[in-house]
Formats: C-alpha cells, sequence, structure tokens
C-alpha cells in the first residue's frame, strides 16, 4: 500500500495522517505523545474481511455516504432531485504548513469539492478540525458533520460525558462502551442543559477529548467498532434534517477542537483550560471583578432607593462591580412583559436612569446591566410594531415559555435592532458589564415566506454577529453568557464573552457537583460563581458561609445574597473571604488547575499552580453514611504537581511541608461543625 503522510504537532502530542493512494479516503495514522508517529499505526486492521468493504476496515478520517454506508459516513449529499445520492471521492491535492493541512476532494457526480482542513493551536495539545463544502451544481446535505476521529482502545471504552438539567447541568457521567452507538446531543436551539457539547474518551490513562465549537442543534455520537477501537463523529445538526447549496455556495463546518493527555481526566482539563485561555487572548489579563448581582435580593422588584442600599453594602464588604438584573426597564413587573422595550422604568429610577448609574459609581462600583435580546413580551411594544419578527408557524398558534416568545435572529433587520439596542444602552450610559441570557428554546421555528432555509444556522450567525459586534464596538465592556444557567457554554460563545454562567442553581453542594464537572471541560477563569442563601435543590444539607465562598472562589467570584438580611458579623466574614479572594485570583485563574477528589468523597477540592504559589480550595461534604469523623484524624487532601524535593510553606499557618509529604501523605484539614471549607495557600521556599 502507497501512503502520502503528514504530521501535525502540538505542545507535546501529534495527529498524523496519510492517505491511500489505492482508495479515496484519508486514515489516522497516529494521535497521541510525540514519538508515536514513528511507529505502526496503532489502528492498522487487516484489509483481507468479508462484509466489509475497503473503507470500513480503515481507520478513515472523514468518509462520505456511497464509501462507507455499513458503519456510518461523516456526510451525506444528494441532488436535490434525488436521482443520485451518495459520493465517491476523489483526490485533489494537500495544502501543508508547519501548523495546518487542507485536504481536497471532489465527487463530478455530485458536483461538490471537500476539503477536511486541520489546524494545531499554539502552546496547547489541540487539533482543530473542520470542513469546507463548495457546490458546483445545487447540492442537498442532510449531514455534515465536521470531523470524525479514531480513538485505539485495549477494551471497553470509558466514555465521559457532561450531563443534566436545568439547575443540574454538568453533572460527569461514565459510561463503558463495548460494543454499541452512544449518541448525545440537542435540537433546542442551544446546547441545552442535558448534554454539553464534549466527550472524553480514555483506554487506561490516555484521554481523548472532543468538543464542538457551536451554539446551536449538534450531536456527538461514538461507536464501538468491530476489532477494537471507538470511531467519534460530531457536527451540528441541520434544521428540518437538510440544507441546500446553491451552485458556487460554500458552507463552513463548525471547528471541533480535539485534544489529547496521557495524564487522564485531570490532565486533558487543563488542556481545555489552556486552551480556552488562548480562546480569550488579551482579555484573560483583565481582572475578573468581584460582582454582586441584586436579582436574589430583589427579583422583579427593581427600583433606585432599593439598589443603591444593596450597592453600598456591596462595597462595604468589598465588591466591585453592581450587576441590576432582570427588572430594570418599562413594563417587567414579572414574567409577563417588558422583553423587547429596552428602556429603563421611570416609575423605578424617578432621578433618571443615568443619575443612579452615577450614584453606583460614585461608591466605587463598576455598573452593570441585564438583558435578553433574543426573547419578546407578547404585550411589548416591539411585539406590536413587529409580529413578524418571531419565530412563527402561519396558522398555527404561538407557545409561550416562560410567558415569552423568541425573536428570529436570523433575520437581519432582527440583528440590527439588537445591536442598536445594545450599542444604545451602552453609549447611553456608564456601562462596563453586560450580562446576555436567554430563557426559553425556539418553538414554531418557523419563519414564513421564507422558503427552504436553515433557520438554526442563521440564529447561530445572528447570534455571532452580535457578539463580534460588542467584542469590535465595546471592547472595554464585560460580557457574560447565560441561558437559563449553563444552556449555551461552548467554544463559539466562551471565545466572545468573558464568562459564562454555569447554572442558576448556587445552593453549596449542588453547585460543588455543577463545577466539578464543568472544570473537567472549561477554565476556572470563565467560570462565573455566586455565593448565595439558596438552600439545596438535590442536596439540601446546609453548609457554612466560608464553604459557599471557597466553592464559589474556584472560579470568578460573585455575591447574590440579600445582604441587607445578613447580620455585621456574617459581612465582615464576607469582606475576609472577598479580601482573600483578591489576593489569589490571579493564580486561580492563570494557574494550572487539579481536581483533588470528587464530590462523592468526605473531602475534594481543586488546586491552582502558579509560579512559586499553590492554592487549595478544600471542601468538605460531610461522611456520606452520616457518621461523625473520627476525632483527632484529620482529612487530607494529595496534593498533585509539586517538586517532592523543595518544600513549601502554608502562608497563612507558617507551617512548613516537603513536597513529598504533600504528595503522598496529603494536606491535613480538621473539620468540625461549622468549619467545612478552608482556603490554603502555599509558597514554595
Amino acid at each position: 500500500m502507497t501512503y502520502q503522510r503528514w504530521t501535525l504537532r502540538t505542545e507535546h502530542t501529534c495527529y498524523t495522517v496519510r492517505l491511500s493512494q489505492e482508495g479515496p479516503w484519508a486514515e489516522l495514522d497516529a494521535w497521541g505523545p510525540l514519538g508515536v508517529e514513528d511507529g505502526p499505526s496503532a489502528l492498522e486492521r487487516s484489509r483481507r474481511t468479508h462484509f466489509i468493504t475497503p473503507a470500513d476496515a480503515a481507520p478513515a478520517e472523514y468518509l462520505p455516504y456511497g464509501l462507507r454506508p455499513f458503519t456510518g459516513s461523516e456526510v451525506v449529499a444528494a441532488r436535490p432531485d434525488g436521482d443520485e445520492r451518495g459520493m465517491w471521492w476523489q483526490f485533489q491535492g494537500a495544502e501543508a504548513t508547519a501548523g495546518s493541512l487542507r485536504l481536497a476532494f471532489t465527487d463530478e457526480v455530485i458536483g461538490l469539492r471537500t476539503v477536511l482542513g486541520y489546524e494545531s493551536v499554539p502552546g496547547t495539545d489541540v487539533i482543530l478540525r473542520w470542513a469546507e463544502f463548495t457546490a458546483r451544481d445545487e447540492v442537498r446535505l442532510e449531514r455534515l458533520d465536521s470531523a470524525a476521529v479514531n480513538i485505539p482502545v485495549s477494551g471497553p471504552a470509558r466514555l465521559t460525558y457532561l450531563s443534566g438539567q436545568w439547575s443540574q447541568e454538568f453533572q460527569r457521567t461514565r459510561l463503558d462502551l463495548d460494543r454499541g452507538t452512544f449518541t448525545i446531543g440537542s435540537l433546542q436551539g442551544a446546547p441545552g442543559h442535558a448534554y454539553a457539547p464534549w466527550l472524553a474518551v480514555q483506554d487506561g490513562e490516555a484521554a481523548y477529548g472532543i468538543a464542538l465549537e457551536w451554539p446551536g442543534n449538534w450531536h456527538i455520537t461514538a461507536e464501538a467498532e468491530p476489532g477494537g477501537g471507538v470511531r467519534v463523529r460530531a457536527g451540528r445538526v441541520p434544521h428540518e434534517g437538510a440544507v441546500l447549496l446553491a451552485p458556487g455556495e460554500t458552507l463552513v463546518t463548525p471547528r471541533l477542537a480535539c485534544a489529547f493527555s496521557p495524564d487522564g481526566l485531570d490532565g486533558l482539563s487543563r488542556v481545555w483550560h489552556r486552551y480556552e485561555r488562548r480562546l480569550t487572548g488579551e482579555r484573560l489579563h483583565r481582572p475578573r471583578k468581584v460582582l454582586y448581582n441584586s436579582w436574589e435580593a430583589t427579583g422583579f422588584h427593581v427600583e433606585a432607593a432599593g439598589q443603591l442600599e444593596l450597592a453600598r453594602t456591596a462595597a462595604d464588604i468589598g465588591a466591585e462591580l453592581f450587576v441590576v438584573d432582570d427588572g430594570w426597564f418599562t413594563g417587567r413587573h414579572d414574567d409577563t412583559g417588558g422583553l423587547g422595550d429596552w428602556y429603563p422604568d421611570p416609575a423605578a429610577f424617578p432621578d433618571g436612569f443615568g443619575q443612579f448609574v452615577a450614584q453606583v459609581r460614585a461608591l466605587g462600583l463598576d455598573f452593570g446591566l441585564w438583558v435578553e435580546p433574543e426573547a419578546v413580551s407578547p404585550g411589548s411594544r416591539l411585539h406590536a410594531e413587529h409580529p413578524d419578527w418571531v419565530y412563527r408557524v402561519d396558522g398555527r398558534p404561538a407557545r409561550l415559555v416562560r410567558n415569552q416568545l423568541l425573536l428570529d435572529l436570523g433575520r437581519t433587520d432582527v440583528q440590527d435592532f439588537v445591536v442598536g439596542t445594545l450599542d444604545r444602552l451602552l453609549g447611553e450610559y456608564d456601562i462596563s458589564y453586560l450580562k446576555w441570557d436567554m430563557n426559553r428554546p425556539p418553538t414554531e421555528r418557523g419563519r414564513p415566506g421564507a422558503g427552504a432555509v436553515d433557520l438554526d444556522a442563521e440564529h447561530v450567525a445572528g447570534y455571532l454577529r452580535v457578539l463580534d459586534h460588542l467584542r469590535t464596538a465595546h471592547p472595554g465592556v464585560t460580557v457574560e453568557g447565560c441561558a437559563g444557567g449553563g444552556g449555551r457554554v461552548e467554544h463559539a460563545t466562551i471565545a466572545r464573552t468573558d464568562v459564562v454562567w454555569p447554572s442558576d442553581n448556587t445552593a453549596p453542594l449542588d453547585r460543588l457537583r455543577v463545577q466539578h464537572g464543568f472544570l473537567h471541560a472549561h477554565a476556572p477563569h470563565v467560570m462565573s460563581s455566586w455565593v448565595t442563601d439558596a438552600p439545596g435543590v438535590f442536596d439540601p444539607r446546609p453548609r457554612s458561609l466560608a464553604f459557599r465562598f471557597v466553592n464559589a472562589m474556584c472560579g470568578v467570584l460573585g455575591i447574590g445574597a440579600d445582604l441587607r438580611a445578613w447580620t455585621p458579623e456574617q459581612r465582615a466574614e464576607a469582606a475576609r473571604w472577598i479580601a482573600r479572594y483578591k489576593e489569589v485570583r490571579d493564580v486561580v485563574h492563570h494557574g494550572e488547575a487539579r481536581l483533588l477528589g470528587t464530590p462523592d468523597d468526605a473531602t475534594c477540592g481543586v488546586q491552582y499552580d502558579a509560579g512559586d504559589r499553590t492554592v487549595v480550595a478544600a471542601l468538605s461534604t460531610g461522611r456520606l453514611d452520616g457518621a461523625p469523623l473520627l476525632p483527632g484524624r484529620p482529612a487530607r487532601l494529595r496534593l498533585r504537581g509539586l517538586d517532592p524535593a523543595a518544600r513549601y510553606r502554608d502562608t497563612a499557618t507558617g507551617t512548613s511541608y516537603g513536597g513529598a509529604h504533600l504528595l503522598h501523605h496529603g494536606l491535613p484539614f480538621t473539620w468540625s461543625a461549622g468549619h467545612d471549607a478552608d482556603l490554603v495557600v502555599l509558597t514554595r521556599l
């Protein structure tokens, strides 16, 4: 067999593609640590098979329907009349540089040119993959995955994915896949709360990860194939099942990020963290300020005097940013009205909204505002003037979700309205923080008279266009991404926002599980986390204020409780925690994070390392069997990644530890009633 071969190298790994000259497909030769490309492919298989095509016997990179009809395809194409279905590729050429590769294939019968794109991300162990389709004649694309990856396994593949529901997002879930097919995805017009567009596959300690950069409908499918190996394909799901490409039109699929670590899920999480720090770019170096959000305190009952009282208290305990949430605009007395009419309520701000903002800023606080640009209330002025702007199906009733409708953000006039609204608010008032929320999926998703259009892709394009405008026109504004909690968290959103909101559930033990799963896939500097008084929903066991603060300090600290109801002692404790957070947030946001244990353990935590400083956030979940801790026997967290020959000093107590002691014996914690969390800062001597 004769091959052409290309290798893309990342910081510590490689990804090698080879092209058979005897068949129109590309194969994966090696994916893993540097050096594996020098030996035979781990996925090499015999081609002396029965009832399997040559394409099925090869670890193919990307195959169209027609070449691989038995075990699945990444692209299904046909002529609109249906006379021709399936493709047989001919290789056209390659463009290769040190960090990128483009392989071009054509099918003259269907009239479609396909380019497979590869790009290594400097400073990370991530390879980006995508596909580009250009039509010579009109083509119907029924499946258009971004990529497929082949992963060698010696036994059942250990799959880890993030599942859940509203208020219980990012639950780390595991599955052993010996044979068969496993699929996750969303048809909610957003990644959704049920699954994150992220998957890890393990064989031993080697961990392979993929994440799809797409804030619309999507799928990830893993298939355990005969002979050993798992094939994972992922991509967007076209609206109404197909996309029509006009002659000369090109479609580019979302990017699929492919990551590798030899150090298991914990090592893989740090690969994703480095990648997301790169996505953030220069904004990474802008401190994430301590936020106070008034929603938990006032709900929809927003009025200037009460908000200023909260702002003064927030400033007193050390908050740096005050955010007014839902309820600040005309007609918004509950969730039945106001959305779309984005003007401050003059009754709530009798001296003018600009004066109110100035008063908040005079306290030394930045000012932020909540918006839900994609939503509209049926009784709003906007809906009365533009009823055609909402998704709808002629002759069918409109369904209300959370008493609201959804704007068709795929329309340029709707995009222009949203851009104009945000420009007006950010230009007229001194706003430095914007919380973008989305609280309902699209239903009755139609646009009468538009014909066959991909409404999901157009909505995504409109959403990203508005975010790109915010980044360009208002570069100093911090943008938070939210969708009823963690319903829209993926790399396209993370690249254009500063923080994302993982869940509406802020109860301490519930939130611990949310954040544990979240940090497997996403970086601490994008994880907005609040301290509130919320009771547990799924785990109601009480926890201290210290627990809530230490848990929230594992990401970007915010406070959402009603500070007016806190005692002076609680406020003083909060001020101490906020001051400590400001001392360590650069380590938390820029350092290497290691997950220590899980919420199922009696003690778990997160370790952050940057330079000569190590920060350990330790949390006690209590004995799972309900028994008290044995007196005099401390809990311990074994740290990782330290120099065993070095010594480390606890900056609070002065205690000195050997690195080997911390690695093998562990950092001790003595828990008791009311003492269920701690933040330890170690300095290397």
